[in-house]
């Protein structure tokens, strides 16, 4: 089609449902800031260990959002064009309000697209959003430590490991979901830790950990490790045999 203003107007009328859909993953990532800090207190303001197997509910609750922020964070890596069709909506607005195609439903209100256009910026979102809420939390909240935290995540890492290297279940999606909480537990550990997820006086098996990832074969799990590669923040302090296993 000849760009145009009919052809404008094609695009407008197919990003709107994405620019829309966009939104509602925007406004997840608030109500994560909100429950991500309640889930943790519930599971790890006692005994971790003890909690993650007596509130098996809730501990599935935990791992499920680890893997929905690491599944959405590999979409927006792998789609670059999601933030250049935002930015194609942000230009197209005024344009289309003036032309009066853009509905009352269209429109995103400046401060809210300002506020997704930051959040589109990173290149993991939902990651960032988790880790930052976390670590502000335990820094101004008392209800729990920072130790249970990561001992409780650390356990879960180590279970998920577990039933993945034991092939403890043969459905390739049960065993995705398993190595998305485990990543997502030793990047969030990483990030709230001291010491980090990488030190040798880290809880996670750390050698396990990458070892499952890089011998899995019934899935892509690239995404996986490169978000254990990018996303931690004491990678670069690992030992040299960790280094060469990451690498």
């Amino acid at each position: 089609m000849t760009p145009g203003p009919e052809s404008e107007r094609a695009a407008w009328k197919s990003l709107v449902p994405a620019v829309k859909q966009l939104q509602e993953f925007y406004e997840y990532s608030k109500q994560l800031e909100i429950v991500f800090p309640m889930l943790l207190v519930n599971l790890c303001a006692g005994d971790p260990s003890a909690s993650l197997s007596s509130q098996q509910a809730l501990a599935h609750l935990l791992a499920s959002v680890f893997d929905f922020v690491l599944r959405f964070d590999d979409s927006k890596m792998t789609n670059p064009s999601i933030q250049n069709d935002f930015s194609f909506y942000r230009r197209s607005l005024n344009r289309m309000k003036a032309s009066k195609e853009a509905s009352e439903d269209d429109i995103i209100k400046d401060d809210l697209a300002n506020r997704m256009s930051l959040f589109l910026a990173y290149p993991t979102p939902m990651m960032k959003t988790l880790t930052d809420t976390t670590v502000k939390f335990l820094s101004e909240d008392k209800t729990v430590t920072k130790e249970n935290v990561v001992q409780g995540l650390s356990v879960m890492a180590n279970v998920c490991y577990d039933m993945v290297s034991k092939r403890r279940f043969q459905n390739t999606q049960t065993n995705l979901f398993c190595l998305r909480a485990m990543t997502g537990c030793v990047i969030m550990v990483d990030h709230i830790s001291d010491v980090g997820a990488f030190a040798k006086k880290s809880s996670i098996n750390m050698k396990g950990v990458i070892t499952v990832l890089k011998g899995f074969t019934d899935a892509p799990v690239d995404g996986l490790l490169n978000a254990i590669r990018f996303n931690t923040v004491h990678a670069s302090e690992a030992s040299p045999q960790i280094k060469a296993l990451l690498a």
